[in-house]
């Protein structure tokens, strides 16, 4: 018996090949830029977290030390030790430290918008006096730590050579003129009138049973032994821009310390 004959196999024509192609190159272009979108948008999230989480963690820290401020006070002792173990104050302030408060806002060096010395036990060694600065056109939120001394002021203290050193970066609350237009460019809202946003704010106790207020509208409380809150504001950008939009990334964050022990 004769046997049937086979049927020539078939192959893909040209075009068919061509068409394939182009197909497999266009759905691998379009996975390609979403892949691209994506990575761009993880990196520019994570900038944004990082910004976040470090700003979160440091505005912590500022109010657990005003909240600490003033301890231990003079009135916890029987026999009052030397100055260097009990807080004068739960805000140090200069010039005139600790004999005649100046006027915040007006005679202060420190409390100000951008500089806050807090007054408080930092281990068993005596009180300390820790710093907060924000200078002037920079963006590095600094912080010092030195041991109280009796008759030395405590700006100069905490201003020596290598004592402040950098805290928390890429704040932006008392930057240039033109790093604060291009934030309002895309965030109008943010600096009001186009000026530094103050990092501290202070609310005064103002005595005979009275609303504390806002300082330094306290009067003739407007003073650094008055303090009872500080309101903490933080604006952080991190430091590139959205990979995608090119708008700037910017995450402002607010907390409050409030110091529970009396006036001194």
């Amino acid at each position: 018996m004769k046997a049937a004959p086979r049927k020539k196999a078939q192959g893909f024509s040209l075009l068919e090949l061509m068409l394939s192609a182009a197909l497999f190159l266009l759905v691998a272009g379009m996975a390609f830029s979403l892949l691209g979108t994506s990575q761009k948008r993880y990196h520019t999230d994570s900038q944004v977290l990082n910004s976040f989480q470090e700003a979160r963690l440091g505005l912590d820290q500022i109010v657990r030390d005003v909240n600490d401020s003033g301890y231990p006070p003079a009135n916890r002792f029987s026999v009052l030790p030397t100055a260097n173990f009990y807080a004068v104050t739960p805000v140090a302030w200069s010039a005139g430290y600790p004999g005649a408060p100046c006027s915040i806002g007006v005679t202060c060096t420190s409390p100000g918008d951008f500089d806050l010395i807090v007054e408080t036990q930092f281990d068993n060694t005596g009180v300390q006096w820790i710093r907060y600065q924000l200078p002037a056109g920079t963006t590095t939120l600094l912080r010092g730590v030195v041991p109280k001394v009796v008759g030395v002021d405590p700006v100069a203290a905490t201003g020596a050579a290598g004592v402040m050193i950098p805290y928390i970066q890429n704040v932006m609350n008392n930057g240039t003129g033109t790093q604060i237009a291009t934030i309002r460019a895309t965030y109008p809202a943010m600096f009001p009138g186009g000026v530094p946003v103050p990092l501290f704010s202070y609310t005064c106790d103002v005595g005979g049973g009275g609303t504390p207020t806002a300082c330094p509208a306290a009067g003739a409380f407007n003073a650094p032994v008055n303090i009872r809150d500080v309101e903490v504001t933080l604006i952080v950008q991190p430091l590139d821009r959205d990979l995608q939009t090119q708008r700037l990334r910017v995450v402002e964050l607010h907390g409050r310390g409030r110091r529970v022990n009396p006036n001194q």
